[in-house]
C-alpha cells in the first residue's frame, strides 16, 4: 500500500476534483457520508452521546458532513466549532450553512475559554478540529481542550489524522496532540501511524475509499509503502518439480564466539528453513560439537581460533554470506573481518557485531559490497548513523547514509523500517512476543537465506521482514507473548509461507432448508 505524503494528497484531491468534474464540496460530502456510513454500520442507530468537534478548515468541513447526517439520521449529537482563528474555509463555511438547516440545535462555538462541554467516559468524541494542514503550535486553549478529551476518557474518535499531529514532522508538546483510539484516514495511512514517536497518538487505524482519482492512486510514486501480504507475494518465488538443493545457493554465516554459537545456530536453522539449499557455518572451535550436533543440517568450518574468528579463511564458494552475529569485536576480529572485506566480492547481510565493527571503523563501510544488508536495532542504527533529534530526522539520515555507502539498512522495531537509498518500505508483521533473545539472529539467517536462493537483496530484505513477523503472529498464538523464543520463529515460518497463499475465510453459507426455518 503505498502512503501518499500531505503534498500527494492535495494533488490528488485537486485532480480528482478535474477529472471527475465535482466540486472541492462535493469531495467533502463524499468524505464526510463516508465516515457516517464507517459509524452508522457498527452504532446501528445507538443512543450513545457523540461529541462532534470541528475546525474551521476543511477537517472542520468533513466533520460538519458527519455530523449533519448523525443528525438526520436520528442519533444524540452535540456539535461543537473550535473558533481558534478568522480564517474559515470555503467548504466549512457551505457545510456550517447546512447543518443549520437540518437543526434547530446549531453549533457551539468554542472560543478562548477553558469552559469546555461536560463528556461522559461512555460518550464518543469525534476529533474534526485540524487536518494534515496544520502547519502551527496551536493555542493554549486548544491543547486544553484536547486534554480535556484525554481526561473523559470517552472513545475518541479523529478524522484523517489526529487532530495537532503533523505529517511528517514528531510533535514539540505531546498534550497538544489529540489520543485517538480510532483513526479514519482518506487516501492512504499516514507516515506518523508508523514511528515509535508518533504511533502512540492512535491505537487502531483505517483507510476509507473517497473515490479519488483512480489514475492517480496508481500511477504516483510514493517515497513509503506498507507492506503487507498484497506487496509481497509477487516477490515468492516458486519451485519447479525436479529443482535441486543446488538451485538455491549455499549460505554461509559468519559469527560466534565463546558462549554465543547459539548467535549462529539460530542465523543458519533461519537461512536453511527460508529456503537455502545449502548451509555452512564459520565458527571458532570451540562451538563444533554444539553446532554439529544441535543442527546437522549445517555444514561447518572453524576457524584456527578456539574460542573467536580470528581468520577468516574457507574453500568453498558461498552464494552470500552473512557476518556479525555473537561474533564480538575482540582486535583479532576486527582485524579477520577487515581483511575479509578488502577481498571479498560475494553479496553480504551484517548484523550485530559486524554493523558495532563498521560503527567504530566507518572508512570499512566504503569497502561493502553494493547493495550490503545492515540489519541494525536503535543502538547499533544510532552507533552507525549518529544521534538523531527525532524520527524524521532518524529517517533522513538512514537514507543519507544509504544512498552514500548503497546499502540496505533493516530499522528493527515494532514497524520494522527498510531503507534503501530515497524508499522506505513499512512492515506491518510482528508483535511483542519478538522482543527475545536470538529473534534478530534468526531474521539476519532469514534474509541471508532468500538472497541465497535468488531474490535480490531488497526484495529479500522487505520479503524476509515480512515473514519474520508473520512467523511471530502464527506463533504467538500458542506461546503469548513472555513465552515465544527465537527458535519458535525458525519452527513457524514454513506456516507463513504457507499464509501467503491462503484465501480470506468466508463466513458458513446457510442453506436453504435453514433460510426457511427463519422464514417461518
Amino acid at each position: 500500500m503505498k502512503i501518499f505524503s500531505k503534498e500527494q494528497i492535495y494533488e490528488g484531491d485537486k485532480l480528482t476534483a478535474e477529472r471527475q468534474n465535482i466540486s472541492s464540496t462535493d469531495l467533502m460530502e463524499r468524505a464526510g457520508t463516508q465516515i457516517f456510513n464507517w459509524m452508522h454500520i457498527r452504532m446501528q442507530g445507538a443512543q450513545v452521546p457523540i461529541h462532534v468537534f470541528c475546525g474551521i478548515g476543511n477537517n472542520g468541513g468533513d466533520g460538519l458532513v458527519i455530523a449533519r447526517h448523525l443528525i438526520t439520521h436520528g442519533y444524540n449529537v452535540k456539535t461543537y466549532v473550535v473558533n481558534c482563528s478568522d480564517k474559515r474555509s470555503k467548504d466549512f463555511l457551505i457545510n456550517y450553512d447546512r447543518i443549520k438547516n437540518v437543526t434547530k440545535k446549531w453549533p457551539t462555538l468554542l472560543n478562548c475559554t477553558e469552559d469546555f462541554p461536560e463528556i461522559h467516559q461512555d460518550d464518543i468524541i469525534v476529533d474534526a478540529v485540524f487536518g494534515i494542514g496544520l502547519n502551527r503550535l496551536v493555542d493554549d486553549w486548544v491543547k486544553a481542550l484536547f486534554m480535556h478529551f484525554r481526561n473523559t476518557k470517552a472513545y475518541t474518535l479523529a478524522i484523517d489524522i489526529p487532530s495537532g499531529l503533523s505529517t511528517d514532522k514528531a510533535p514539540k508538546d505531546e498534550d497538544a496532540v489529540v489520543w485517538a483510539g480510532y483513526t479514519l484516514s482518506f487516501a492512504s495511512p499516514k507516515l506518523v501511524f508508523f514511528l515509535p514517536e508518533t504511533a502512540k497518538y492512535t491505537i487502531q487505524w483505517e483507510v476509507l475509499d473517497i473515490g479519488l482519482d483512480q489514475e492517480f492512486l496508481y500511477t504516483t510514486v510514493t517515497e513509503v509503502e506498507l507492506i503487507g501480504k498484497h506487496e509481497v507475494l509477487p516477490m515468492y518465488i516458486s519451485r519447479e518439480k525436479f529443482s535441486h538443493k543446488g538451485q538455491f545457493g549455499n549460505a554461509l554465516i559468519i559469527g560466534g564466539s565463546y558462549g554465543k554459537i547459539g548467535a549462529v545456530t539460530l542465523a543458519s536453522r533461519g537461512a536453511l528453513s527460508a529456503g537455502a539449499g545449502l548451509i555452512s557455518a564459520y565458527i571458532p572451535k570451540c562451538g563444533y560439537h554444539a553446532l554439529q550436533s544441535s543442527f546437522p543440517e549445517a555444514m561447518v568450518i572453524t576457524d584456527i581460533n578456539e574460542e573467536l574468528i580470528s581468520k577468516i579463511d574457507f574453500k568453498i564458494e558461498p552464494t552470500v554470506i552473512a557476518f556479525g552475529v555473537g561474533v564480538g569485536t575482540n582486535t583479532k576480529t576486527v582485524n579477520a573481518f577487515e581483511a575479509f572485506l578488502k577481498v571479498n566480492k560475494i553479496p553480504l547481510v551484517i548484523d550485530a557485531d559486524g554493523i558495532n565493527i563498521l560503527s567504530k571503523k566507518k572508512a570499512l563501510l566504503k569497502l561493502q559490497p553494493e547493495a550490503t544488508v545492515l540489519t541494525p536495532h536503535p543502538k547499533e542504527l544510532e552507533r552507525l548513523i549518529g544521534k538523531w533529534k527525532d524520527d524524521f530526522d532518524k529517517l533522513k539520515k538512514a537514507k543519507a547514509f544509504s544512498k552514500k555507502y548503497n546499502a540496505i539498512v533493516v530499522i528493527k522495531g515494532a514497524n520494522t523500517i527498510t531503507v534503501f537509498e530515497e524508499k522506505l518500505y513499512i512492515n506491518t508483521t510482528g508483535n511483542p512476543g519478538l522482543a527475545t533473545a536470538g529473534s534478530g539472529d534468526v531474521l539476519t539467517g532469514i534474509i541471508t537465506g532468500l538472497i541465497s536462493q535468488g531474490y535480490n537483496p531488497l526484495s529479500a530484505s522487505i520479503f524476509g521482514v515480512y515473514l519474520h513477523g508473520k512467523s511471530a503472529d502464527i506463533a504467538v498464538e500458542d506461546f503469548g507473548y513472555q513465552s515465544l523464543i527465537a527458535s519458535h520463529v525458525i519452527d513457524y515460518l514454513g506456516e507463513a509461507f504457507i499464509d501467503l497463499f491462503k484465501q480470506p475465510e468466508q463466513p458458513p453459507q446457510e442453506d436453504e432448508g435453514e433460510k426457511e426455518e427463519k422464514k417461518q
